[in-house]
């Protein structure tokens, strides 16, 4: 069995997170950043918004990030991205039995000052999303550059917001690390950034 495959599934079943670095090679990092600003030129990138699907609005002191959805038709390096997390779903249902069916994934972008209030990414009433995963395009990330993804702790057991605020997990957004979560219940928050900050996010879904 893959090490990296094992750890990633026993951090899922255990934690309820698993962090993987250099998942990317430099190569690979370096043309998914080239692929963003090509779709952020040519204008594929729209302000994330919030809410329902009836009531989506731009609340930027919420959620400050822009997204351009990986849809096809796609570039060479964003097909070959998909085919390494095809494996990633592959070996999480074999290792950890998740039952996940296909992957949704979309880029995105914070500018200086941005950030994303603590929030679940299952919309209410869906239960489709069951894994969430986080991929850093950032080469040159410094801890003064914030942009931590904070992850709370999703434990029953923890009664009060004070003690799942003192067990929070903050993740840097190092270039070339995966990040993936058990999706429902699981409260999380991107910290401001001071510079800019890139990732490809998403989540395996399974049936609904």
């Amino acid at each position: 069995m893959d090490v990296e495959a094992e750890s990633r599934a026993a951090g899922l079943q255990v934690d309820g997170v698993s962090v993987q670095d250099r998942f990317l090679t430099t190569a690979e990092l370096r043309a998914l950043n080239e692929c963003a600003r090509v779709r952020r030129e040519r204008g594929d990138f729209d302000a994330a918004r919030i809410g329902s699907t009836r009531n989506l609005q731009r609340r930027s002191d919420i959620r400050g990030d822009s997204t351009c959805w990986l849809t096809p038709p796609l570039l060479p390096a964003e097909q070959e991205l998909l085919c390494k997390l095809e494996q990633v779903r592959l070996e999480l249902n074999r290792d950890a039995l998740l039952g996940l069916f296909d992957l949704e994934l979309h880029y995105a972008w914070y500018p200086p000052g941005a950030a994303y209030a603590r929030h679940v990414d299952q919309p209410h009433g869906r239960t489709q999303r069951q894994v969430s995963l986080v991929l850093y395009l950032n080469e040159a990330w410094t801890p003064a550059a914030g942009g931590e993804l904070r992850i709370f702790d999703g434990r029953r057991d923890l009664e009060d917001s004070a003690a799942m605020d003192s067990a929070a997990m903050d993740i840097a957004p190092i270039g070339g690390r995966l990040v993936c979560f058990l999706t429902p219940g699981r409260e999380h928050a991107v910290l401001e950034t001071t510079c800019e900050r890139l990732s490809i996010s998403g989540w395996f879904r399974a049936r609904e």
